[in-house]
Order: structure tokens, then sequence, then C-alpha cells
């Protein structure tokens, strides 16, 4: 019998399910729109998510105790248009809304970028507050959180907003780890040439950062060795280029990463199954989240849970 029950919205590859999963859990359902992150996430969790939550009645969702859900952030990022609510993406919270005033679950864990808290000078994040706190009567916390604090060589910043029904329910985010973490760590020893940059690329990664820094900015091409502490934030545009995080080579042009490494930079085991196209597996793990990050918040929410008495 499972201690507590969970659904998974905007699940993506199943980044957010994984801890709960793991701490006894059971997901009694799944939503995805993306087919090629659909594909990964039944060869890893033996389950088709529905498809399109907008056209999912909140009466058909069965009963459970916490909703998931790192709903779609490219409307409040800077990588973003940033149009916040005007965007269709950004809407989606309207969802997690919907499902939350039908169903009333004890607990909430939503994970978007950090850029939400300052989108439209706060406005953005006022009316989500308000509507968690004072229309849905939950007690709610946010902090924002670094991947490279929680077992990763990744400097990835991101919100994680949760909340409980029960008001006296005791709850704090995790403490980083004392674990020191390098790049290295999570690099693979034979790589295939293929991840290695042309000439071209590389002629034309190193013309464009000169320009920008003639322009006084910092962007072009990020170089990491394997002794680096952190890369920057993997994105779903990695596959584009990879400048965003290029490995180091000796007489060679530097690499992007592996899919695997790409994996493992966002903390998924070595087991767990890459089945689509290298590029797809970039936007994958771009648009997941940093899963140990979210185990040590998954583990003070049981925690907190446990000791009130709510599962």
């Amino acid at each position: 019998m499972a201690d507590f029950t969970f659904i998974d919205l905007f699940a993506g590859i199943g980044g957010i399910r994984r801890p709960f999963q793991k701490l006894g859990g059971k997901c009694v359902f799944s939503s995805e729109i993306d087919k090629f992150a659909i594909k990964t996430y039944e060869a890893n969790w033996h389950e088709t998510p529905a498809g399109d939550i907008t056209k999912i009645a909140a009466q058909d969702i069965p009963k459970f105790d916490i909703l998931l859900a790192g709903f779609p952030c490219q409307a409040f990022s800077i990588a973003g248009k940033r149009k916040g609510f005007a965007d269709i993406r950004g809407t989606m919270f309207f969802e997690v809304e919907r499902i939350l005033e039908y169903h009333k679950p004890k607990c909430f864990l939503l994970e978007n970028v950090k850029g939400l808290i300052n989108h439209d000078k706060g406005n953005t994040f006022k009316v989500m507050l308000d509507i968690l706190e004072n229309k849905l009567k939950y007690k709610v916390y946010y902090q924002i959180l670094n991947a490279k604090d929680y077992g990763v060589p990744q400097n990835r910043e991101r919100i994680i907003i949760v909340g409980f029904k029960n008001h006296d329910v005791k709850f704090e985010y995790p403490k980083p780890f004392n674990e020191k973490v390098k790049v290295g760590d999570i690099l693979e020893k034979n790589v295939d040439p293929k991840y290695t940059i042309s000439d071209k690329l590389w002629a034309s990664h190193q013309r464009r950062k000169k320009e920008h820094q003639a322009k006084g900015n910092g962007f072009g091409y990020s170089l990491f060795t394997e002794d680096s502490p952190y890369t920057s934030t993997i994105s779903a545009r990695y596959y584009k280029d990879g400048s965003e995080i290029l490995i180091a080579q000796k007489n060679k042009n530097p690499r992007k990463l592996t899919p695997r490494e790409a994996a493992r930079l966002q903390g998924f085991p070595d087991d767990f199954q890459l089945v689509v196209s290298d590029m797809q597996l970039y936007k994958q793990f771009g648009n997941s989240v940093p899963t140990k990050m979210i185990e040590a918040v998954a583990n003070n929410i049981y925690k907190a849970l446990k000791e009130s008495e709510e599962i």
C-alpha cells in the first residue's frame, strides 16, 4: 500500500516524479503533450501520460494527495520572450489552479525559472500567490534553490513553490549539501568523436564571443574542464550549437556534452533509458529538473506531512 498518491502534470520525462515515487508514493495520473517526451516517459515509468491537460476535466483525474507540476516556464524565463500571462504557456498556471480547486489535495510542489518572481515587476507572481493563498487557502512557501548546492555540477537556479492545505504543517527547505562536486564527475570516459564541434562551428563561436565582448556583454560560448566546479545552465536549445556548455579537450576542438552527460547533469541515474534522438534528449534534459534538488525538497515535504499525520 502506497504511503501517498500524487499526480505529475506537465510531466516532461518524469524528473519531479522520480523522488516522490522513490519515497513510496503512487502516481495516479500524469499528463504531457510532447510526443517525444511521452516516449521517454513510457520507457522509464511504464505508463503513457494523458495528453493536453487543458482538455481534461478535473473530475476525470483520480483523487490524490500531492500535485506536482513543473509548469511551462518559457513565458517567464529570460530566454523566452517574457510575456507571462499574455503567453498561452503562461496560462498553464490556471490549469494547476483549476485542478487544485477541484481536488483540494494536501500539498503541491510547483517548479519554475527564478525569473518568475520578478516577471512584470513582480505582478505575475503576486497574482499566483494571491490565488494559492487567498482563493485556494494554502499555506505557501517559496524559495530559489540552485542545483549546484544539491549534488550536481550545474549552476541552475529555480523557484520551488510548496503549499499545504493544513496550515499547521511545518516545512523547511533543504539545506545545501556538504558535497563537493565538479564537472569531471558527470563526464563519460570514452566519447564518440561526433560530439566534438567542427572547425567551422568553433570558429563561429569564437567570432561571436569577440563581437559580444566588443559590445561589453557576456554572451558567447562557455568552456569548462573536468576540474570546473559547475557548468552553466543547460537549456532546451542546447541541441542547436552547444554553446552554453562546451567541454575542453586536449589538442582538439571542444565538444558538446553527450546525452548521458546531460542526464547526469540533471541528476538522472545511468539506468535512465534514453530512447529518442540526441536532439530530443538535449531538449528533454534542458527542460527537465535537477532531480537531486527536487529529491531533497521531496524528503522534507514527506517528513512534514508525516509529522503532522497528513499521510
